[in-house]
């Protein structure tokens, strides 16, 4: 995408984070499954389930984002004086706030309205300090780089834009162990991932060493909310566009404004974005369910995703021998 040539491409060296993980005594692998069910429900081959439910029991993979920065923040220097300040709606903060408290550093996280707070009392079980700020995401990490500057604390959000990209593209880089995982866990090379994107962070981080593995192979899929079609819409558009429409059930998606690094990955290593309306995201999560996998709307979006491309499986040259990759990416709540 030109209008971000001078924003990095999204890191696939595994190696740093795999070796800061080696030290982890929660850390471990995630399993990935075949699941028959979902094949036949979605007339394919094979479906590989991803279960990033029980990462580093923080209950979803960005377990491997927020709390790996500040890792290797710790490698660096003591950070036991340092704030980490961020926004959330969801999984987010809660690696900030693990990790914070693993290095002996503070975390101060700006929750939005919505929010509920029973996830405001999880944060805080954590160690976390909880500030309201706002209506919808977007306004609650405004809130949050205005804290970072009027206080000196340290910016960690995992999104990226103009002027802020080397904390989230650090923050990236550790998601790609969930993909070197899985890349090594899975019998043959998938002919099809379906990814689903809220700013875009996982899923440019698992398309882009998705190519490393495999090369052209696999056929990337982007799958978003209608409500928040970020990506989608920056790519139609040739530039980063910020969307507007109704809250989303798929939450820890709803994000109307994309991460920069994360577009311009994308944008080169994705072949497809799709949007799903709420109710095909509801019945993605409630045959994961079925299958054993329960997860969130959200979180089953990539399966959501291929559920939906059913509607027109030559247009994703989807057939009875296709083998696809999906990424559960938390658990229920």
């Amino acid at each position: 995408m030109q209008a971000l040539t001078h924003m990095p491409s999204p890191s696939v060296d595994a190696d740093r984070p795999l070796s800061l993980l080696s030290r982890c005594p929660v850390a471990g692998e995630t399993p990935l499954q075949e699941v028959p069910e979902l094949a036949e429900l979605a007339g394919v081959g094979q479906v590989y389930v991803k279960d990033e439910r029980a990462r580093m029991g923080l209950g979803s993979f960005k377990a491997l984002g927020a709390a790996y920065v500040i890792a290797v923040d710790a490698h660096n220097g003591d950070v036991s004086r340092q704030t980490y300040v961020t926004a959330s709606a969801g999984n987010h903060g809660l690696s900030v706030a693990a990790g914070a408290q693993a290095f002996g550093a503070q975390a101060v996280i700006f929750l939005a309205d919505t929010v509920p707070e029973v996830f405001a009392d999880r944060l805080r079980g954590l160690g976390a300090n909880i500030r309201r700020h706002g209506a919808i995401y977007e306004e609650s990490m405004s809130g949050a780089a205005t804290a970072a500057e009027e206080n000196g604390w340290i910016l960690l959000s995992d999104s990226s834009w103009e002027g802020y990209c080397d904390k989230p593209h650090t923050l990236m880089e550790g998601y790609l162990v969930l993909m070197h995982e899985a890349s090594a866990q899975i019998p043959e090379a998938p002919t099809h991932i379906f990814l689903q994107a809220g700013v875009g962070g996982l899923a440019a981080a698992c398309a882009a060493y998705a190519r490393k593995a495999w090369g052209d192979a696999p056929r990337i899929i982007v799958v978003e909310p209608d409500a928040a079609p970020a990506i989608f819409a920056s790519i139609r558009a040739g530039s980063p566009q910020i969307t507007t429409g109704p809250s989303s059930q798929m939450g820890r998606l709803d994000c109307k404004e994309p991460s920069l690094i994360a577009l311009k990955g994308l944008a080169h290593d994705a072949d497809d974005f799709v949007l799903i309306t709420e109710a095909e995201g509801a019945a993605g999560s409630a045959a994961c369910a079925a299958a054993g996998y329960a997860s969130t709307s959200s979180g089953a979006a990539g399966f959501a995703g291929l559920l939906a491309a059913q509607a027109d499986r030559a247009a994703f040259g989807l057939s009875e021998e296709s083998r696809v990759l999906v990424i559960l990416s938390e658990e229920s709540t």
